[in-house]
């Protein structure tokens, strides 16, 4: 067989190889790391990984593309599985309010935060919508991220908005070298036109929007914030049972800023995962644990919010939660799309170590979008999205934070950036 890539001499090849779940506890430090690795690529599928040189069967000709590993890292793509990629606007005047104290539902309760945002989403055509879209991405991509998630969320009740923000989304998946997982996400604040009767919007959203959004195949994933001020447990609950029913597979933002009691709910229902949990209760972890849900953290959020409060990763790790992690880029929130920047977050505010750090953006990450079988790890068969990091080992990537250690990235069997090309 002719190999199209072969990456050999590779200091540090970090496999993942493993069981195709989410990994848990002891599993999250097991990275299968490789000295003296090589890698064989054929078309877009992954056709060999070891030590040393390759086997007989595996030949290069003059058309197969050699990179040589020497003092560089190999990883799987890195899996940004928390995103709120297609939005129009920014909103960096909320700076000076965070400054002075002003918490984020302080900033919602005054008009700004989210509403923001989603005037600037209805405004914005769909090509302005998909350019600032594909920027983010080119970023995400040049930090090594080979596939993301991408909620709607910035139309609520203008449902026409919505289904633009999954559109920009399925066109991008199309045209951009990134994957993006689409999710439904009209549940990510109260219209100001529903505030005096939520159960209405709830209402449309269940009998109006999940119907469509899921005849038309525009998501894999249904999401609500379930918070104070927001949706209630029971709301949420009633938003995600109707997106089962059609199909669309069920996500929860839980717990970020009050412990509602959102981790205990994503249990109950069988949500693929719980997203950041940094006011998560013991027993709804230890449920989540019991259940299989994965909790995907966001430390840059609470590092952008400066709330003082991270999720405690350490103890949904020794309790058999399976840990994720994303960017959760957005324009309010957490602003950056740097997933690199993230990882060390997640090492040095969290207590992660390198190895979980790993495992949560790959394997993990893959998990939480239920592709766990194509992507996540290094191994025979899965899809050649590999990362080539200018590093001694993966450890130094999280202890030189806040630069970019990409060298190349690999994406379904082609070199898609090359640091010495793009000039990132």
């Amino acid at each position: 067989m002719k190999a199209d890539i072969i990456i050999k001499n590779i200091d540090n090849l970090y496999t993942l190889k493993g069981p195709n779940r989410p990994r848990v506890k002891d599993e999250m430090r097991q990275v299968g790391l490789i000295k003296d690795g090589v890698v064989a690529i054929k078309d877009d599928k992954i056709i060999f990984v070891g030590q040393g040189s390759l086997p007989d069967d595996i030949e290069a000709d003059e058309n197969t593309v050699i990179i040589d590993g020497r003092g560089k890292v190999v990883t799987p793509g890195l899996v940004d599985s928390h995103t709120h990629l297609v939005h129009g606007g920014s909103r960096e005047n909320e700076l000076a309010m965070k400054l002075k104290g002003a918490k984020y539902l302080d900033i919602l309760e005054a008009g700004g935060g989210i509403h923001s945002t989603v005037n600037a989403t209805k405004k914005a055509t769909f090509d302005e919508l998909y350019n600032q879209a594909k920027k983010s991405l080119d970023r995400m991509l040049s930090f090594g991220v080979t596939t993301v998630e991408a909620k709607s969320g910035y139309g609520l009740d203008d449902f026409d908005t919505e289904l633009k923000q999954m559109e920009v989304a399925k066109n991008l998946n199309e045209d951009h070298p990134v994957d993006i997982v689409s999710t439904f996400m009209a549940a990510h604040a109260i219209p100001p036109s529903y505030k005096d009767n939520p159960e209405q919007f709830v209402d449309v959203i269940k009998n109006k929007m999940i119907p469509e959004v899921a005849e038309r195949g525009l998501a894999k994933f249904c999401d609500v914030f379930c918070e104070r001020g927001v949706f209630t447990v029971d709301q949420t609950r009633d938003i995600l049972e109707t997106g089962k029913r059609w199909g669309l597979l069920p996500k929860v933002h839980a717990d970020e800023i009050e412990s509602l009691g959102g981790a205990e709910l994503a249990a109950e229902i069988g949500c693929i995962s719980a997203d950041h949990l940094v006011a998560a209760s013991p027993k709804g972890i230890k449920m989540m644990a019991e259940k299989g849900v994965i909790g995907n953290l966001l430390p840059g959020t609470s590092f952008n919010l400066q709330s003082q409060k991270v999720a405690n990763a350490r103890y949904m790790i020794e309790e058999g939660v399976a840990v994720a992690l994303s960017t959760d880029y957005n324009p309010g929130s957490c602003p950056t799309e740097n997933m690199q920047l993230i990882m060390s977050f997640a090492s040095i505010i969290l207590k992660m170590t390198p190895e979980e750090v790993l495992t949560a953006a790959t394997i993990n990450g893959a998990a939480s979008l239920k592709l766990e079988q194509k992507i996540g790890s290094i191994e025979i068969g899965k899809k050649a999205d590999l990362v080539i990091f200018d590093a001694p080992n993966f450890e130094y990537i999280i202890y030189h934070f806040g630069v970019n250690h990409t060298d190349k990235v690999i994406k379904d069997g082609k070199v898609v950036f090359e640091r010495s090309i793009n000039g990132m």
